[in-house]
């Protein structure tokens, strides 16, 4: 599904990626760890165009490196942002509207997807998005990006700042999308819900990829875990 080789990136003259290659297959939830300033957001915004990448990324096959990031998110690659970017003067409903692609008859989400999963969002639907408390914009801004209806998604720290009860609720939200048949590259800061929902993970460390493995692989590894996760 996405196959990323030698991958650079720069911001001015400091070189953040310094050669990352990671792959994620259909279905299949992939984190990618590490702490913070390693170059994990660098990389998938690298992937998504936001970033100059410097290197090969294939997207289903087809290399979209050098791409302009809404083509990329034309053939079926969503992107997830730490910063949410939602409209803060629309309506939440409304919010979810702009993320859906009319030249698709049917896709796997729909807005009720949406209110089902996140029964709180029905009972917002008609607020204005910069009202909405940072937990309901996360949930939003994921539900928006579905909406889109991507075959991968990529999305940066998604519970961050969330209360422990949300956490799981997008923990069991990321489950049901590989139920759903999307891949998933994850950024994630809290590593019992990464290794508990991923099928492998890769860690960063100084702009490269250090470890690549399972969970399991991972919990074992406990130079891995003291050298480039734990504080």
């Amino acid at each position: 599904m996405l196959k990323v080789t030698d991958l650079h990136a720069y911001y001015g003259k400091s070189h953040i990626l310094q050669g990352v290659n990671l792959t994620v297959h259909g279905g299949e939830i992939v984190s990618l760890l590490g702490r913070n300033g390693v170059g994990r957001s660098t990389t998938i915004k690298a992937i998504m165009g936001e970033v100059e990448p410097h290197g090969s990324i294939k997207f289903k096959d087809q290399e979209i490196a050098g791409m302009p990031s809404h083509e990329i998110a034309r053939l079926g690659l969503g992107y997830v942002s730490e910063n949410r970017d939602i409209f803060p003067t629309l309506t939440l409903r409304q919010n979810l509207l702009l993320g859906q692609k009319i030249a698709r008859q049917t896709g796997r989400w729909s807005i009720d997807d949406m209110f089902d999963l996140f029964p709180a969002l029905r009972e917002r639907a008609d607020t204005q998005g910069g009202v909405l408390s940072g937990g309901e914009q996360q949930m939003l801004t994921m539900c928006r990006t579905l909406i889109g209806d991507p075959d991968l998604i990529m999305i940066d720290e998604p519970t961050e700042g969330l209360a422990p009860q949300l956490v799981e609720t997008v923990a069991g939200l990321l489950s049901e999308m590989a139920r759903r048949g999307l891949s998933i590259l994850l950024v994630e800061q809290k590593l019992t819900i990464a290794l508990k929902i991923s099928a492998r993970v890769y860690v960063m460390g100084r702009g490269v990829v250090v470890f690549e493995g399972t969970p399991d692989e991972l919990r074992d590894n406990e130079q891995v875990r003291k050298e480039w996760l734990e504080v």
